[in-house]
């Protein structure tokens, strides 16, 4: 057994933190969390307080990001002078496509989770759509590329949900795939999911799900194929969502419709499907979505550096859409950022504030996200979840005489100080404990950028 003394920690079903709590796991899994009525000693650092550790500061269950693309980690600082929208900065990112294999991508993918580990993160949602090699080409393995990243995520001590994307057509009009886009493609829908399902990785911290990359990507009369093949297996289900009014405006003249109705007249809907950014959707799309269950993961950093707009956060959640986060570009990793851009950017778009509180925000960056990826039993400091720890200092120049209840609108990812992911230490001190990330990040980056 492993025991923990958290000067304040997160409770579920709690507006606000709580104070000294005691918190024992075994194998991984939560068997205890006992507040205390007398407290603890003083929080002078971390100190072993009898057999319990204990953990000044705020203490949260893991974060999940829901959205990631691991490989435009090398984008960051080298998109953002001059002008330009999604499209423009898509040419770049493409040729960082173009230069990866599986042995780069496994050392870029390991610093880019590791830290996102540093900065709380337990759980990743990988939408993995670079499969083949140079021209389209299958590796030796037709799984080579998926292979990496799981074993980046393990050195980096955090789970992985691998979204296997369809990718097959470079427009709602059906154009074939050109240029580095060949890696991406698997013919049609068939043959992506012959080719998912011969990868079944046992490593208990990853799990398989698709997705449908969009409606640009994935032809109309194929959409249900990997809708079915997600179904039929029970996994997540996730898909870019009118991101750009393009792309809105693409779908209405092939077929009529918005995206999001496409999507949901070809089965693709439902709870266990997570739609990405949904920052485009008619009040009608709206409708769908939350009628069906269908969650929306939000991604604002990304958003608003690709200049992609501002969604409707509040009334996407109001019509029964749960809400997860995800840093996409990784443009920044902070989950704390995206959770607070929830709010302000709705303040931005209603010129009103207070839409989301504290602990609405926590359930997106924590509870929603893990269910999004498919893993149920995490999220929450509960009895039988998961032993994800992530521990915020309140006392740096950002959290310093903040109550713990604001520290979710004061702390960035710097303020991090543990990480414990199934009851195992991934960070501490603020330090990742097997990988040194600005190390690696450096050099994976260099490699595919040089």
């Amino acid at each position: 057994m492993t025991r923990w003394l958290a000067e304040y920690a997160w409770l579920p079903e709690h507006a606000e933190p709580t104070p000294d709590v005691l918190i024992e796991a075994t194998d991984g899994r939560l068997t205890a969390v006992t507040p205390l009525t007398g407290g603890g000693p003083p929080a002078a650092g971390v100190e072993v307080l009898g057999d319990a550790t204990r953990l000044p500061g705020l203490t949260l269950p893991g974060l999940a990001n829901a959205h990631s693309h691991a490989f435009h980690r090398a984008l960051r600082g080298r998109t953002h002078d001059g002008r330009g929208d999604f499209w423009s900065w898509r040419d770049l990112m493409y040729a960082v496509a173009a230069r990866l294999d599986p042995d780069s991508y496994l050392a870029l993918a390991r610093a880019a989770y590791a830290e996102m580990a540093l900065a709380g993160i337990t759980c990743v949602g990988e939408f993995h759509y670079l499969h083949h090699g140079p021209g389209g080409t299958p590796y030796d393995d037709p799984n080579a590329m998926s292979a990496a990243l799981v074993e980046a995520a393990a050195h980096a001590g955090v789970r992985l949900t691998l979204l296997d994307a369809a990718y097959l057509t470079a427009g709602v009009d059906g154009a074939e795939l050109v240029g580095p886009q060949r890696r991406f493609g698997d013919g049609d829908a068939l043959r992506w999911a012959e080719r998912v399902d011969a990868f079944r990785p046992t490593d208990g911290h990853v799990r398989l799900g698709a997705a449908v990359h969009s409606v640009r990507a994935v032809p109309a009369e194929q959409l249900a194929t990997v809708a079915g093949w997600a179904d039929r297996h029970g996994l997540p289900l996730h898909a870019h969502l009118s991101e750009q009014p393009a792309e809105n405006d693409a779908c209405r003249a092939v077929h009529g419709c918005t995206p999001t109705r496409l999507l949901a007249d070809h089965g693709v809907l439902g709870r266990h499907t997570t739609a990405v950014h949904a920052t485009h959707p008619t009040a009608a799309d709206v409708a769908l979505l939350g009628d069906s269950g269908t969650g929306v993961c939000l991604c604002p950093t990304t958003e608003r550096d690709l200049a992609d707009g501002i969604g409707p956060a509040r009334r996407i959640a109001e019509a029964g859409s749960p809400l997860s986060l995800g840093s996409d570009s990784h443009a920044v990793v902070d989950l704390f950022e995206e959770a607070r851009a929830v709010e302000l950017d709705e303040r931005l778009r209603t010129r009103r504030r207070g839409h989301f509180t504290a602990a609405e925000l926590l359930a997106a960056a924590t509870v929603t996200g893990h269910a999004a990826l498919g893993w149920g039993d995490a999220g929450r400091l509960a009895v039988g979840d998961r032993a994800d720890l992530v521990t915020v200092g309140l006392d740096s120049a950002r959290t310093a005489g903040v109550p713990p209840v604001g520290a979710f609108f004061a702390a960035t990812a710097a303020d991090v100080t543990q990480v414990v992911v199934d009851g195992r230490t991934v960070v501490a001190d603020g330090r990742h404990l097997t990988v040194d990330v600005p190390t690696e990040l450096r050099d994976s980056i260099a490699t595919v950028t040089s």
